[in-house]
């Protein structure tokens, strides 16, 4: 998964209510930063609100979504992580993008999606500290980011940046992610060689 997947990558980025504002918003500007075209779909029809009250409008209803993208993102977020496990549409679509090689990303408490969904079996994986018992029955690894294939997963609002960074780098390439990264003044990731 470290080559660059093509020049107009997409990525979908689901929203529950109670999502997590830094990362939801982190991770949607570096990719758009980066020229990847990033379509926000909310689990239900208008404002969303966020963990921490703010609101925001997704650009589609899941409902709505009839294509694949190359990625798909999953945000955490108190509540947002538990509404997102518990839409039957959701669990579907992780396990259609897994099954199709596609990449399926979650970060902080998202990644308990991804296990209850059945994909982490046997992965790496990292997830948000002190949920670790959430995987079911991945490998946890204390890492800000961690891949496995097509998996991967972050550890919260901390590590959205170096997480919507490596995502970057998987859609757009390392150049593409560097020159953002830069224009960023964004430091506290290893260099990308």
């Amino acid at each position: 998964m470290r080559q660059k997947l093509n020049s107009m990558a997409k990525a979908l980025v689901l929203m529950a209510e109670g999502f997590e504002e830094i990362e939801l918003t982190s991770i949607v500007d570096i990719l758009r930063r980066g020229g990847v075209t990033v379509t926000i779909a909310g689990l239900k029809d208008g404002l969303i609100t966020g963990s921490r009250g703010i609101k925001m409008q997704p650009d589609v209803t899941l409902d709505s979504i009839k294509e694949m993208y190359d990625v798909i993102i999953l945000p955490g977020g108190s509540p947002g992580y538990v509404n997102l496990g518990n839409d039957r549409r959701v669990l579907e679509l992780v396990n259609g993008y897994y099954a199709d090689k596609k990449m399926v990303a979650a970060i902080c408490a998202a990644p308990s999606v991804l296990a209850k969904a059945g994909i982490l079996a046997g992965k790496k994986a990292t997830i948000f500290k002190g949920m670790e018992n959430e995987l079911k029955n991945a490998v946890y690894v204390d890492k800000p980011v961690v891949e496995d294939g097509n998996i991967l997963t972050s550890q919260g609002p901390g590590t959205a940046m170096e997480f919507a960074i490596e995502l970057l780098k998987r859609l757009a390439g390392e150049k593409k992610a560097r020159e953002v990264q830069e224009k960023l003044l964004y430091r506290n990731v290893q260099p990308i060689h």
